[in-house]
């Protein structure tokens, strides 16, 4: 199979889409493999290190669309990169289509574009590609707003988030449980922060005390409990998931409103549209706003900002399957593999997922494909 990784051009996305490892793999069973020069650059993979593992450099997108019968990307894909997509083509991306526009759907169905949305594959239960993502944006919401809470920034409380003796430490509240919410609570807790989770899952809750620390207070998450959370923050971090789906607002901006003076929100579901009432995406190089006194990080693709770790994290999640599709055959993978049939949100001019279907009042037919063997 010819599988093509195009240099990632919006959100200032810093990733690639398969580290030299990656490619290495693929070549060596027999795919060709043709990734745009510089690619790799901004996490600190050279052409020369895919040459030598066998990929063809190409020097313009188009030729990358062109050439691949499969595009391996990471962002959400822009109108420009669906015009650029070829007839029946494959494509593996974080694709968040349900906050995405109507006529980029339209598009890949008219173009009958094979769509698999990283987010949504599935296996024992878990999302393994969208958790090694995860992993990465909860380690950082804690790194994040241990900086904003300090008086470099002029709106910071001016605050250590460990505290000192005689000084109590910083507030971290933190509304989910799941891997975001677990990184995150793991990482403020060794920071010497006070930590307060808050879900609706209790199992999750315990698995939070269970396997980190019984020092971590947990709470239900009602509309009661996220209010009075809000007031006692430092730092709140919004690591509420619903697979596939838009993030209601669970966070009022009345509840923002009673936030002390300084507080920082990191709003990690914000790529899914945000569960803060006041959130609205901002970039890497300008990401925060002041509303209401409060602080705002609210960056899509947090795991770009340590864009070599997160490129080995995706390439160890999304290798298998994209090996599988090239060694068998997209049929036959599907087939063989009902997690990654629950990532397919496109194909062969239908949209394949409800959910995204029912947001933008467009027919939904259930997958349906034949072995090819």
């Amino acid at each position: 199979m010819h599988i093509g990784i195009p240099k990632e051009t919006i959100l200032e996305e810093k990733r690639v889409a398969l580290a030299p490892a990656g490619v290495d793999a693929l070549v060596k069973t027999g795919h060709t493999v043709f990734i745009e020069s510089n690619a790799g650059e901004l996490s600190h993979f050279t052409d020369d290190q895919y040459r030598n593992v066998g990929a063809n450099i190409v020097y313009g997108e188009d030729e990358v669309y062109q050439r691949a019968e499969l595009i391996a990307k990471i962002a959400p894909l822009s109108e420009k990169e669906v015009d650029l997509l070829e007839e029946n083509q494959i494509v593996f991306s974080f694709l968040h289509l349900a906050v995405s526009k109507k006529n980029i759907i339209q598009k890949l169905l008219k173009k009958k574009i094979t769509a698999i949305s990283y987010e949504l594959i599935e296996k024992n239960d878990e999302l393994p590609i969208l958790q090694s993502m995860s992993e990465i944006a909860g380690q950082l919401a804690v790194q994040i707003g241990e900086r904003y809470l300090g008086s470099d920034f002029s709106n910071g409380r001016g605050i250590l988030m460990g505290g000192i003796t005689g000084v109590a430490p910083a507030s971290v509240v933190i509304l989910g449980a799941g891997v975001v919410g677990y990184n995150a609570a793991r990482s403020a807790l060794a920071r010497g922060a006070h930590v307060i989770v808050l879900d609706k899952d209790l199992r999750r809750l315990r698995r939070i005390e269970n396997s980190i620390s019984k020092n971590i207070t947990t709470v239900v998450a009602n509309p009661y409990t996220i209010s009075r959370g809000l007031k006692f923050a430092d730092l709140f971090v919004g690591a509420i998931q619903i697979k596939g789906e838009k993030i209601p607002s669970i966070v009022t901006e009345e509840m923002v409103k009673t936030m002390k003076p300084g507080a920082v929100i990191v709003d990690i579901s914000i790529d899914q549209g945000g569960c803060v009432e006041t959130s609205h995406p901002t970039s890497i190089s300008n990401p925060v706003y002041v509303m209401h006194n409060v602080i705002h990080f609210c960056v899509p693709n947090i795991p770009a900002m340590v864009p070599r770790t997160a490129t080995y994290g995706l390439t160890n999640a999304s290798l298998e399957y994209i090996q599988q599709i090239a060694d068998n055959g997209f049929s036959n993978a599907v087939l063989t593999d009902a997690g990654l049939s629950k990532g397919i949100c496109t194909y062969n001019g239908y949209c394949t997922n409800e959910s995204v279907a029912e947001i933008f009042n467009i027919e939904y037919r259930r997958l349906h494909v034949f072995s090819t063997n």
